[in-house]
């Protein structure tokens, strides 16, 4: 505990005596964490906006006029207790025509048809969301298969949806897939060029002590001993960059909540409210271990000389 306690000392003190150079390395490491924090609010605005168009892709299963009801609820049943189905919900022939007037209420001509129709010409539907936009089609599958077939579907039903908004679900299928490719790779790339950065900057600050660890290496010191208050300096680094970019992007992400929200489709600082815990704790632990990773590597060039 002794040893432990001379080194946190040593790591404050190469701290303050380094003086600007440190404060240039807390700089570099909190443009570092700005990145990442970036990211990580890029992502969740990636993420809710591919959400939102998941969320509008279904599949509509249409029945004919004389369906009874007893078995489209049969049907329903079944495609619920299917592993890809997320939520399948029913509206009746009523409901059908009372949404199809209003949408088409200026619509004179269509109107005036239905009413001299005297009959309700729409049949109910069953509006199908699967949990991913790949599972569609096994839906899609599942209604032409026999165990739809025993429920009476191949009678009951007029036609299915899928094979017209295959090709739009297969479009965002392959966006979603290369979205998430590409917010990966941008991410891995520019948190490779932080780290170097980073890197540089800190070997900067321990080239200035390279005499003091010439002298402790003399004098018998262990490695452990010369390496860690390096490795405290580095972690004081992050730690200090963490509540300079968290106060920094405070601000960022109210005007960003109260001027972009609607560009957005997510209101930036409510997020950032609603996540700050798990934001801090990412941000804290990736300055923490990019100061001492980054501390530890660059005094190894002195210490296996």
């Amino acid at each position: 505990m002794i040893v432990l306690k001379r080194i946190i000392k040593a790591g404050f003190i190469n701290f303050s005596r380094n003086g600007l150079v440190s404060w240039a390395a807390v700089l570099v490491t909190t443009i570092t964490l700005s990145v990442i924090t970036a990211i990580i609010l890029l992502q969740a605005v990636l993420y809710f906006s591919l959400g939102q168009i998941r969320d509008k892709v279904d599949v509509t299963i249409y029945f004919n006029v004389s369906a009874p009801e007893d078995q489209i609820m049969l049907l329903k049943s079944s495609l619920e207790k299917l592993p890809e189905v997320a939520e399948v919900s029913y509206t009746s022939a009523e409901e059908a025509l009372r949404i199809f007037r209003e949408r088409h209420e200026k619509d004179y001509p269509t109107i005036q048809a239905l009413d001299e129709i005297k009959e309700n010409p729409l049949g109910a539907y069953l509006n199908v969301r699967a949990k991913e936009v790949s599972q569609y089609e096994s839906i899609a599958n599942f209604m032409k298969s026999d165990n739809a077939l025993v429920l009476g579907g191949d009678d009951i039903v007029d036609k299915v949806n899928y094979h017209q908004n295959k090709l739009v679900i297969d479009r965002l299928n392959s966006i979603i897939s290369g979205a998430q490719k590409l917010a990966f790779l941008v991410t891995l790339i520019l948190i490779i060029i932080s780290i170097v950065i980073t890197f540089n900057t800190i070997r900067l600050t321990i080239f200035i002590s390279k005499e003091e660890i010439g002298v402790m290496r003399l004098v018998g010191a262990s490695k452990m001993r010369i390496n860690g208050p390096f490795m405290v300096e580095g972690a004081i680094y992050g730690m200090i960059a963490t509540i300079i970019t968290l106060l920094i992007f405070w601000p960022v992400t109210v005007w960003l909540g109260n001027n972009m929200t609607s560009f957005l489709g997510l209101d930036m600082y409510d997020y950032y409210v609603s996540n700050f815990l798990q934001i801090f704790v990412i941000i804290l632990l990736s300055g923490v271990l990019l100061g001492i990773i980054s501390s530890f590597i660059a005094t190894r060039r002195y210490l296996n000389k």
